[in-house]
């Protein structure tokens, strides 16, 4: 141990400045005793040397009081920092507990920790295929999974009947064991009995010391109205059984909803093209317009172009939430028939010559050529 004529400055050791705030010598601590952490530097012992160095200037500079003394009277005046003092830490527990709250993880206590209680079960996820019309009105679905359950026999403890669990000799029963080098301590979880204070010697035979067995079981999902693809529900309690009688996770359901013939969905809206003959969109019509549940009645101007879109307000997906309803948007395709007979033929013809547009001149048929070759009215 050096003597108070061989101790350097604290201010030197934390490299701060003698006028230096507390929060400048808190992140200087910080920073140095980081860099000289045993951990970091393991079999150095300089840096052991210079992470204890790095405490016990700490411990003086951070006490305004001690601060105080030490600017007065040197290492004199604080000769007794680190070696138990009123209001500070008394041992090595309570300085690693003062260390702790600087980085933020706290020493328990002394370290001896406190076991957790009985672990929560895992999530399970699966999955339900809608039709667009059943995600539009709401229905149920059943869905089938396996999963674990505590076990029967043991009662979740995973001893066998007539024996029960152990305290843990490894960590005393707390669940956390402490691994300390110098003035560092880190708590971790028991490797023996893995956090609870508790190992089995004596296996359950029906879950072999796990306290859990499996089982099927049938689930009913109540799906809402306007639940769109992608979107999941959560059944809580539904998930794997706790170990050692711990609560259940939850079921998460992701849904998918098939594509429609007819309806493309955005949102809560709704988009259906409509075909529409020349004359329809020119001339004005009464449409039966087709919803997911049912039919309704679209009107459209005279002149209607191609392309264009009419709403149909609150025709759309309502809301899994029921706060409003989506639209639907009707778009207007104009269909050019590819085949017409003779009588129509002519009508667009005459409408063309109305119109003062140029069209071609008309296509004999095959029918038509045979006819002429027979009576002799071929064209050359």
């Amino acid at each position: 141990m050096p003597t108070m004529s061989s101790k350097r400055d604290y201010y030197e050791v934390l490299g701060v400045s003698r006028t230096a705030t507390a929060d400048e010598i808190k992140k200087s601590y910080k920073k140095m005793a980081l860099k000289h952490h045993p951990d970091r530097n393991p079999g150095d012992a300089e840096a052991v040397t210079k992470f204890k160095e790095c405490a016990e200037a700490y411990e003086v500079l951070s006490d305004s009081e001690k601060r105080s003394r030490y600017d007065q009277f040197g290492h004199a005046g604080v000769s007794g920092a680190g070696r138990g003092r009123s209001g500070g830490p008394q041992d090595i527990n309570d300085i690693f507990d003062a260390f702790g709250d600087l980085f933020g993880f706290g020493g328990g206590g002394g370290g001896r920790g406190r076991r957790a209680g009985p672990a929560r079960g895992a999530d399970l996820q699966t999955s339900v295929v809608l039709t667009l019309k059943e995600a539009a009105i709401g229905c149920k679905k059943d869905v089938q999974l396996h999963r674990h359950k505590t076990c029967s026999t043991c009662e979740g403890t995973g001893a066998a009947p007539g024996s029960k669990p152990e305290t843990c000799e490894y960590c005393g029963g707390h669940g956390q064991v402490v691994q300390a080098q110098g003035f560092f301590r880190v708590q971790t979880t028991c490797p023996a009995c893995r956090g609870q204070g508790q190992v089995v010697r004596n296996k359950c035979d029906d879950c072999q010391g796990s306290g859990l067995v499996g089982e099927i079981v049938t689930r009913t999902v109540n799906i809402p109205a306007g639940i769109d693809n992608g979107q999941s529900l959560c059944l809580r309690g539904e998930g794997e059984a706790g170990p050692h009688g711990g609560p259940h996770g939850d079921l998460y359901v992701e849904v998918t909803v098939e594509e429609h013939s007819i309806f493309q969905r955005e949102g809560p809206h709704l988009i259906c093209r409509i075909p529409v003959s020349y004359s329809q969109a020119a001339l004005g019509a009464t449409l039966e317009v087709p919803l997911v549940v049912g039919k309704d009645e679209l009107k459209i101007p005279p002149g209607t172009q191609p392309g264009q879109v009419f709403r149909l307000k609150g025709k759309g997906m309502p809301d899994p939430r029921g706060r409003s309803v989506g639209d639907l948007h009707v778009e207007i395709q104009v269909v050019v028939p590819k085949k017409m007979s003779e009588e129509h033929e002519q009508l667009l013809r005459k409408l063309a010559g109305y119109e003062q547009v140029e069209v071609d001149p008309h296509q004999k048929s095959w029918f038509e050529k045979l006819k002429s070759f027979v009576t002799g009215d071929e064209e050359d």
